[in-house]
């Protein structure tokens, strides 16, 4: 994926979170990921301590990585809560590295999610 393609996807998933959420500002990189985390745990609750939001980046970062085989599922516990377990170090280093190759793999999930639900309501297919 060419860096132009990154900027207008990544731009592309910040607007449908925020229209999905019913905002005025796209929501940033941590935001995402506690969605995806929350998506991930599949259980709606009105409020998360700040732990539990922790927890959750945590989860949507292993979900994430899971992709390519850094983490594997390895199952919920009594709460429902997903765990993962290392497999192979992330070569990356550096906040803003991550973020990047982050967002690459929040780009495929929401991919992935479109295929599954049929696309996003209000939002136009760009990626194939």
């Amino acid at each position: 994926m060419e860096d132009w393609e990154l900027d207008f996807e990544w731009v592309r998933i910040k607007h449908v979170v925020k229209d999905a959420l019913g905002r005025e500002q796209l929501p940033d990189f941590q935001t995402v990921l506690f969605l995806i985390g929350v998506q991930e745990l599949g259980l709606i609750q009105h409020s998360f301590t700040k732990e539990e939001k922790q927890d959750l980046m945590h989860v949507a970062v292993c979900r994430l990585l899971a992709y390519d085989h850094y983490y594997e599922f390895v199952g919920r516990d009594g709460d429902g809560w997903p765990h993962y377990k290392a497999v192979k170090d992330v070569p990356i280093e550096g906040v803003k590295e991550q973020e990047l190759f982050l967002k690459k793999y929040v780009i495929r999930y929401f991919q992935d999610l479109e295929v599954e639900n049929g696309g996003f309501e209000g939002h136009e297919k760009t990626m194939k």
